[in-house]
């Protein structure tokens, strides 16, 4: 399994405000980021596995609308957790 309960701690303590801090919306994005990162290694093997591909998109539309909602809400948040997460090139 690629999501343990230790990894999800990891991302929460190091992005939210503690490892019980699963509301923040920086944290939220960190947990989809790494999960769009293993559906998009998982895709690269697996071509024809729409029903991934369907679920990446719908993670990445989830993952967008937190950060415009971070965006609009304060867009210091917004510009920390891009660049920690590497998410614009």
């Amino acid at each position: 399994m690629y999501l343990t309960k230790e990894k999800k701690e990891e991302i929460f303590s190091k992005y939210g405000k503690g490892k019980n801090d699963t509301g923040t919306a920086e944290a939220q994005i960190a947990l989809f980021t790494h999960r769009i990162n293993h559906l998009t290694e998982h895709l690269k093997i697996n071509r024809k596995d729409f029903n991934t591909e369907r679920s990446l998109v719908k993670l990445v539309g989830k993952r967008r609308a937190l950060l415009d909602y971070l965006t609009k809400k304060d867009i210091m948040r917004y510009r920390a957790i891009v660049k920690e997460l590497g998410l614009r090139k």
